[in-house]
């Protein structure tokens, strides 16, 4: 059951069924992980089975507490790879967030002719078979939330 308010705000688009799903997820987790009761959750994004979750600033490393089993217990509900944002951070820390704990070596703008811009990514090729199955995924969770058109490519 929804309050009126969060039914209007659902209604209007302002909030998804996905982050309805998530902040109930995360209350249900609150009791067994005290920490997350200081989280402030903004929204979350989902595709191709990759869930980003934004939250507010310096909340990231109280989702990574308990080594790790917060983000171990969401995969393991939601069945998805778990990927923890800061909301409203500068581009480097969203791209840094985003491909972790992959190494990004360079990130750089590129403009093209019809006037648009891509931000191209470059990782460490030794990370190419371990995030192959995800790029596409990572990809567009970074243009939907932050509007940033992404070009991935891989160094030694």
């Amino acid at each position: 059951m929804l309050c009126p308010k969060c039914k209007k705000k659902l209604e209007k688009g302002e909030i998804s069924e996905l982050y309805l799903e998530v902040g109930r997820l995360l209350m249900t987790m609150e009791e067994e992980y005290p920490p997350l009761q200081n989280v402030n959750f903004h929204r979350a994004v989902e595709s191709n089975g990759v869930l980003a979750i934004f939250v507010g600033r310096g909340d990231i490393a109280k989702i990574l507490s308990y080594g790790g089993k917060i983000i171990k217990s969401l995969e393991r509900i939601t069945k998805k790879t778990v990927r923890v944002l800061e909301s409203n951070s500068d581009e480097r820390k969203f791209l840094e967030d985003l491909f972790a704990p992959m190494t990004i070596l360079t990130v750089n703008k590129i403009w093209l002719p019809d006037g648009s811009i891509e931000t191209r990514v470059i990782l460490k090729d030794a990370e190419r078979r371990r995030t192959s199955k995800y790029i596409d995924a990572l990809k567009e969770i970074a243009k939907e939330s932050q509007g940033i058109t992404l070009r991935i490519e891989f160094a030694a």
